[in-house]
């Protein structure tokens, strides 16, 4: 599983970093494309739709997502602070009720909500890739150190269980883990920032500019925190439907989303919060 895991790690970097790196932008969007509709088609699946109608599913969020791009869509800011709505009251609210209530949602509001979900993030990275390569770096990389900090943290001094019922490997002591380490990280790109010859500033810098030092703070744990919460849907989610992947497109991996969950609240609300 391991050698796998590796193996197909390897390979998504070699498609990644290319199209990071490419000066024109369709690169990296036609990437993001064929993610976000295969998140798309993975949503569909996991709530009940099969077949075609789940690869219809995929496409269409593809195409609007195309489209907005195609368009030079300007997302106004009520759209980003709509998505902090959205994951604040409504995501926190579903893992409150937890894995059994899921499925008594209207099929159809659980359709149009992800969907919804997974083409605000999409808007969020395309936007964050407008602002910049170390902008872009900077908001992943606030995902990958909460994951990894939180994941070691919790190895070392797990005690206490953060949602047993959803996610039984993950504790409290991981996810105050993973705060630490996103804000191990700020203070260092933020260092960097002012050293190396970037394209522009990071998500931290720009954080530190609008709000200020504690408030900067606050916004980093505050984004690493909703890290959590979309990992922790998404577990939900795969629980409800009985599955542990949301598929097998990844080997060693599981499937998009299962790469992107935390992603998913965290890239519309950085953008919010910047604003």
């Amino acid at each position: 599983m391991l050698k796998q895991r590796v193996i197909t790690a390897v390979l998504l970097l070699l498609v990644l970093l290319p199209a990071l790196a490419a000066q024109a932008a369709w690169p990296f969007g036609l990437l993001t494309l064929v993610m976000i509709g295969a998140a798309g088609w993975e949503w569909a699946r996991l709530n009940g739709r099969s077949g075609a109608g789940s690869v219809s599913s995929g496409l269409m969020l593809a195409f609007v997502s195309m489209a907005a791009g195609l368009t030079g869509m300007v997302v106004p800011p009520w759209m980003w602070w709509a998505a902090v709505l959205l994951w604040v009251l409504g995501g926190t609210a579903v893992l409150r009720l937890g894995v059994p209530a899921w499925p008594q949602l209207p099929p159809g509001w659980r359709q149009l909500g992800g969907l919804l979900m997974l083409w605000l993030a999409w808007l969020a990275i395309w936007t964050a890739h407008g602002r910049g390569l170390n902008f872009l770096l900077s908001l992943f990389c606030l995902v990958w150190a909460a994951d990894i900090a939180a994941y070691f943290g919790g190895k070392a001094f797990g005690r206490r269980k953060l949602a047993l019922s959803i996610s039984p490997g993950k504790s409290w002591e991981g996810a105050f883990s993973g705060m630490l380490g996103v804000l191990v990280v700020a203070g260092l790109w933020m260092y960097l920032d002012t050293r190396l010859p970037v394209d522009g500033p990071s998500l931290y810098t720009v954080l530190w500019q609008r709000w200020g030092g504690a408030l900067a703070v606050l916004c980093c744990l505050f984004l690493a925190s909703m890290s959590v919460v979309g990992d922790l849907f998404e577990s939900l989610v795969k629980r409800a439907a009985g599955v542990k992947d949301s598929s097998g497109l990844l080997p060693g991996h599981g499937g998009v989303l299962d790469r992107i969950d935390a992603l998913l609240p965290v890239c519309p609300l950085a953008l919010a919060l910047i604003q």
